[in-house]
């Protein structure tokens, strides 16, 4: 009998499949590839609770409420100290105010002609006249409300710009508002032999002054 595994025809057994060694064999282990770094997440904000921010509005409003209050508390304190400061800077320098004198020399009464009204010293409150042998002086103050009159030589009268009160050349009133007659200042002769006049007295016609020698001069 013959072998089942030898060739039929005596043929020497062929050698082993070597790909199906190969097949056996062990194979190479290769390595997993590795997981990636976990990402780390990004922090949320937190919401700010409603209590903490209405705190905190209520602290800034107060706050600035506060501030401009002590602003204008300070502002006051200081404003108030400056008026006081000045104030008493006033009190130890007062203002003097330089007023005209209530004297005046007129000149002599040789250079006054009849019947003629100088309106030289009008800026200081006087005109001088000389009228039926007498010098006299006389305010250039309406009357009226305080106008100051012009004196028209063609008509001769004394003529108030304001509401129309006229005067004769003596001072008396006749037409217009004016309530009584102009006033006479105090006039006499100095020691030079020039005529002065004093402002700071005064001579009313409605209460018969004129009639005093103090006011006027005789030539």
């Amino acid at each position: 009998m013959s072998d089942p595994n030898s060739n039929i025809t005596g043929a020497p057994n062929a050698a082993p499949d070597k790909s199906a060694a190969a097949l056996a064999a062990p194979t190479a282990t290769v390595a997993p590839p590795k997981p990636a770094a976990p990402v780390a997440p990004k922090p949320v904000a937190k919401p700010v609770a409603k209590g903490k921010e209405r705190r905190f509005f209520l602290f800034a409003f107060f706050g600035a409420l506060f501030g401009t209050w002590a602003a204008s508390a300070w502002t006051a304190f200081v404003a108030s100290m400056g008026l006081m400061s000045l104030g008493t800077l006033r009190f130890l320098y007062p203002n003097v105010l330089s007023e005209p004198p209530s004297k005046i020399k007129v000149g002599f009464a040789d250079n006054y002609e009849e019947g003629k009204v100088v309106e030289r010293y009008k800026d200081q409150n006087t005109w001088v006249v000389r009228k039926a042998g007498e010098i006299y002086a006389l305010s250039t103050t309406c009357t009226h409300l305080g106008c100051t009159p012009n004196w028209l030589e063609r008509e001769q009268k004394f003529k108030c710009p304001c509401h129309g009160s006229g005067y004769f050349i003596s001072g008396i009133n006749f037409e217009g508002p004016a309530p009584r007659p102009l006033e006479r200042w105090a006039v006499g002769v100095g020691d030079d032999g020039q005529m002065v006049v004093d402002k700071s007295r005064s001579f009313h016609y409605e209460r018969g002054e004129w009639s005093n020698p103090d006011s006027f001069i005789k030539v």
